[in-house]
């Protein structure tokens, strides 16, 4: 893409994501799912790992997605359309121990059978904590996703927290895991939902797929 295609997508995603951003709705099961309509995107990864703020910064409101310092809180799809364009999906988080196993078993049936399912996910942002790098629960998660052919891209979060050099060994470690791997973007966008880093990336990438 050049200086100027660059330019113009950036500018789309930022009026995107300036538009009204409204709560649809909260699914705990897979029948709850809201009609197929428009184009969708979804945000996953281990919990804690700043999902709900990612998405609160992305639309500018600090409300949007609920947030907390307890690691997994968000217990559904919660599903968000974005100036009548595009839908939002925030998912639970994976990988905390605490969740009683019966509940972490629905959690992963509900998810596996969206993410197997809907014809109009066109990519799953997928986000890793820039102060730990990749876990194992998040290489299970890429070789899911690889497997079924769902289309990803990895996410770097709370990205304020790292000195420079770290950052630099984050990217290069990161970059060698999702290299071969073939449902992944090969672009990494690195995300702060405190200081706003990545966002304007990350608006005018997901804004490409927003409908008309």
């Amino acid at each position: 893409m050049g200086p100027d295609e660059w330019a113009s997508a950036l500018e789309t995603g930022r009026k995107l994501f300036a538009g009204p951003c409204d709560f649809v709705a909260a699914v705990p099961t897979i029948d709850r799912l809201p009609p197929i309509t428009l184009t969708e995107v979804a945000f996953a990864g281990r919990s804690n790992v700043g999902k709900s703020s990612l998405v609160n910064a992305l639309t500018g409101r600090n409300t949007l997605a609920r947030t907390s310092n307890t690691p997994g809180r968000t217990q559904q799809l919660n599903f968000f359309l974005l100036a009548e364009k595009l839908l939002l999906v925030d998912m639970p988080g994976y990988g905390y121990a605490e969740v009683p196993k019966t509940e972490a078993a629905r959690w992963a049936n509900v998810i596996d059978l969206y993410l197997r399912g809907r014809s109009t996910l066109r990519r799953v942002c997928l986000l890793i904590d820039a102060r730990h790098g990749v876990k194992k629960n998040d290489l299970d998660s890429m070789d899911w996703l690889d497997q079924r052919a769902v289309p990803y891209q990895i996410i770097m979060t709370k990205s304020d927290k790292l000195k420079q050099k770290d950052r630099d060994d984050l990217l290069k470690a990161t970059s060698d895991v999702t290299r071969r791997r073939p449902a992944a973007h090969p672009e990494i966008i690195v995300t702060s939902a405190e200081t706003g880093e990545g966002i304007a990336t990350l608006r005018a990438v997901l804004g490409q797929f927003a409908v008309g």
